[in-house]
This record gives structure tokens, sequence and C-alpha cells, in this order.
């Protein structure tokens, strides 16, 4: 834990995120109207099966619960937000903050699967038989270039990640985590 007084190190906010997004899903699963749903698309469907909830599941609680965790996770997910934009990282020589590098993060990924589809596709030559004879097509791309620009796109969001997590372990969330 930090030293400041009710705040959490960033990598302990998003995993206190994903927490609270269990518990939100795991409370909504056991309310009725979500049994429905379910049941609704369910091919093996009793009709005459009736339920209530058992003794021990009071379903006003539950959902009193299911909007005080998500109550809880807007504030989580704002203050994660506000550590994002206040902290900065290095990347290729600039300072940017953390919010624009997971943004960056997500298109060399998206980039990454683009230039993956490249390589597959200049692996091999279309050849059309014509005539007698065999007429070999060009890849638009060389298979040397796709790979080239796909390792060179790999160390890029290496070096970037690697930047994104060290911050995840010095960057404060102002948020309590009441235990």
């Amino acid at each position: 834990m930090p030293n400041e007084k009710n705040k959490l190190y960033l990598f302990e906010a998003l995993e206190l995120r994903a927490e609270y997004d269990t518990r939100i899903k795991t409370l909504k699963d056991c309310l009725p109207e979500s049994r429905k749903n379910r049941d609704r698309f369910s091919f093996s469907r009793d009709d005459d099966k009736r339920i209530q909830p058992s003794d021990e599941f009071d379903v006003k609680k539950a959902r009193k619960q299911v909007r005080d965790w998500e109550n809880k996770k807007r504030k989580l997910n704002s203050a994660i937000q506000k550590a994002n934009f206040s902290h900065q990282v290095q990347y290729q020589g600039e300072t940017i903050d953390l919010s624009e590098a997971l943004e960056i993060r997500k298109g060399l990924n998206e980039t990454i699967g683009e230039l993956h589809s490249q390589i597959v596709d200049s692996s091999f030559q279309r050849v059309i038989y014509k005539e007698d004879r065999d007429i070999v097509e060009p890849n638009e791309l060389s298979y040397t270039e796709a790979v080239k620009n796909l390792e060179e796109s790999r160390l890029h969001f290496r070096e970037l990640n690697r930047n994104i997590r060290l911050a995840s372990f010095t960057v404060v969330v102002d948020y309590f985590d009441e235990k």
C-alpha cells in the first residue's frame, strides 16, 4: 500500500475495479430479471418449472448491493482516469500522459493485428492458370517489408507497454479500498 492515507497504486486500483466487476456480475446473475433473460434463450426451458428466491437470498438487498457496487466502480473509474491524465510516461523520446499512452497502445495493438494479416497475405503469391500457362500476380506488399513493419510495431508496443506497467506500480490513485 502507498504511504498516503486512503490511496492505492494504479495496479491495485485496476485489480479492485476487476473485483467490482465480478461482484456486480455475480449479484446481477442472481436477480430474477437476469434469470428470466437467460431462460428466454434456453432451449431446454420448462414452463411448468417455477422458482422463488431461497430463504437466505433477499432480492431487494441484492439490488441495493448491485447499485452500491456500481457506484463504487464509477467513483474508482473516475479516480483512475484522473490519475491517467495527471501522470506521464516516456515514449519515443516524448513525455505523454498515461491516458494518451493507453490510446497509443490500443492503436499499436490494432496495427499489429493488421500487419499480421499483411504477412500472411504476402507469404504466398496468387497463381492463375490461363491458356496453358501460369500467371503469377505479384503481392501488393513484399513479405520482407511486412515482416519489418510488424517487428517495428512490436518493439514500439513492448516499449510503451513496459512504461505503462511500470507506471502502474508508482502512480497513486486517490481512492480508498475499504477492505
